[in-house]
């Protein structure tokens, strides 16, 4: 599914974010930059060690912030390292931490000449966010950004399952239709 916002492609797709061929994919990130489980180990395993050595001299990243590195052997140029919140019960300021790490990781494609960028879906594995919630702040995080800033052609959502693309889908029509 994909729709047009303010001459952005906002995409949702099912498959392997580490195959992603954008300028940048987002790494779902532990705070340590240390290549922990699901799609951060995935990522860092396929990219090699090149990613690793940057992410160590950052030292960490706050939850809600980004950092970028290369790449490595990936076919996009760099990744974005990005710390969602880990869901306790949506009372202790997950929404704004999620919803500050998708604009985290917007604020620096734009800041390094990214043009097109491909994220999954940041704090819904081990970290339990509520996919329907997450969805809802992933999407319209992405829109008012495009809406409020030029430079960007294409984000793509990359969801690992069926059910999470199913989900995702249901959140952009909503949002697509001004619900």
């Amino acid at each position: 599914m994909r729709v047009m916002v303010n001459g952005v492609e906002i995409e949702l797709v099912r498959g392997d974010i580490t195959a992603e061929s954008s300028d940048a994919i987002v790494n779902a990130a532990n705070s340590a930059l240390a290549g922990g489980g699901g799609v951060d180990h995935a990522i860092h395993r396929a990219g090699g060690d090149a990613i690793m050595r940057e992410c160590a001299r950052f030292g960490g990243c706050p939850t809600g912030s980004a950092v970028i590195t290369t790449g490595g052997e990936l076919k996009a140029r760099y990744v974005i390292h990005t710390v969602g919140p880990i869901y306790v019960d949506g009372q202790r300021g997950e929404p704004q931490l999620l919803a500050s790490a998708y604009a985290s990781s917007l604020r620096l494609a734009l800041d390094n000449g990214i043009k097109t960028i491909s994220f999954p879906s940041i704090s819904t594995g081990v970290y339990g966010y509520p996919i329907g919630f997450a969805a809802r702040i992933a999407l319209e995080t992405v829109f008012d950004f495009v809406m409020a800033n030029k430079g960007l052609r294409s984000v793509r959502f990359v969801l690992f399952s069926e059910r999470d693309l199913a989900v995702y889908s249901k959140a952009l029509e909503r949002l697509a239709k001004g619900g």
